[in-house]
């Protein structure tokens, strides 16, 4: 499924953002979500609110990577990774899934297309469909 360009909102100049550490921001429809400029460049944006505990604190959380395991032939992958600073659950940054549910029920989190154009971070409205279908 292709966004539009003109869909995505404006959120903030990337250059305001610091890599590794999350900021919160608001959507239009009051929606927070937490946004992270990784090591490598790349923006993600996810849902605020933790699944687990119930405080809308993921721009908090910790950034990080894990290695998934490949499936046959193929080879493994990082994947770009966020911890909640609350429990410690963590999540796959690219899908929203759950990756550690510290022993819970696995939930995921809700992931936001970012673009980043002339030096502007637009998020689009809407996350996409959650791979569980849960978030």
């Amino acid at each position: 499924m292709t966004i539009p360009a003109d869909a995505f909102v404006p959120i903030c100049a990337a250059s305001a953002l610091t890599p590794e550490r999350g900021t919160a921001a608001l959507l239009p429809d009051g929606t927070q979500i937490a946004v992270f400029l990784l090591d490598d460049g790349s923006v993600r944006a996810v849902q605020q609110h933790d699944p687990y505990s119930g405080a809308n604190v993921l721009s908090r959380g910790l950034v990080g990577t894990h290695l998934r395991a490949g499936e046959g032939e193929e080879p493994g992958r990082l994947v770009p990774t966020l911890s909640s600073p609350m429990y410690k659950q963590s999540w796959d940054l690219d899908t929203g899934e759950v990756l550690d549910a510290g022993g819970g029920e696995p939930l995921s989190i809700a992931v936001h297309d970012v673009v980043v154009r002339s030096g502007q971070v637009r998020v689009a409205p809407r996350p996409r469909p959650a791979p569980g279908g849960d978030a």
